[in-house]
């Protein structure tokens, strides 16, 4: 039924139009203010949160100051130049004491010492590939020098194979976390995209093989992979060798010609 307002014509009602529902947008930010519940707190903080298993940065771009004092990353740095200054150190005894004079007393005073010198000799450099304590290049130099070039290669290599297997389980039961923190985050990704190769265990065996790859490195990468335990073992023990001979017995031999003894 319609209704009739004087001086004006009437107009038929028109029909209403449903209601719409607007849906919250995901978008959405909470309103500011005290307003905002403790859910608005909690997705504006979870946010802003860095990754999991990532070092927050600081606004200017840098990493905490803790990452960089970190204990072991700190030794790690410092033990090289510790073990050059005991070199350095037991060079200048030598000197003064007699023993580098000439071959004769250098060959005298580790014959005195018996057993002691090659047991000590095989605890350094084992201990060298699992921990910089003094650099592994200088032990595989000094042992052909010291110990004969048959008994000093033999020694380094039962030293050097009993690191690198340590280094492999240290790898196997701890993961990248400890290599991280032992190595520049550069030289480990780099080496790392080794693994990701389908051939790594051919380039892996040529690195043992030929001294051009930090192989200490290398053994602790491989136990984060799937290589097999025998696997690591024959590449090690077949391809240590060659490297040792050639850095070894090689350069050992030209430092020979070169000391005035």
């Amino acid at each position: 039924m319609s209704t009739t307002i004087p001086g004006r014509t009437a107009r038929s009602a028109r029909p209403a139009r449903p209601a719409v529902v607007r849906r919250p947008s995901v978008l959405a930010r909470p309103a500011a203010g005290p307003s905002a519940g403790p859910s608005a707190r909690t997705d504006s903080s979870s946010s802003s949160a860095p990754p999991a298993g990532t070092a927050p940065v600081t606004a200017s771009g840098d990493a905490p100051a803790a990452s960089r004092r970190d204990p072991l990353r700190m030794a790690v740095r410092l033990a090289p130049l510790l073990g050059l200054l005991a070199c350095a150190g037991a060079v200048i005894w030598g000197l003064r004491a007699g023993v580098l004079d000439s071959q004769e007393h250098l060959q005298s005073f580790i014959d005195s010492l018996g057993a002691f010198g090659p047991v000590v000799l095989v605890l350094l450099s084992g201990a060298s590939v699992v921990f910089p304590i003094i650099p592994g290049g200088i032990l595989v130099l000094a042992a052909p020098v010291l110990f004969g070039p048959v008994e000093g290669t033999l020694l380094s290599y039962l030293a050097v194979c009993a690191g690198s297997f340590a280094n492999f389980a240290i790898a196997r039961h701890v993961g990248l976390g400890l290599i991280e923190r032992a190595f520049s985050e550069s030289t480990v990704e780099k080496y790392l995209g080794w693994t990701r190769r389908p051939r790594f265990t051919t380039l892996f065996a040529a690195a043992i093989a030929l001294p051009v790859a930090p192989d200490d490195l290398l053994c602790y990468l491989a136990g984060t992979t799937r290589m097999r335990w025998r696997t690591f073992a024959l590449i090690i023990l077949a391809c240590k060798p060659w490297a040792l001979i050639a850095y070894g017995l090689g350069v050992s031999a030209l430092l020979m010609k070169v000391v005035p003894w």
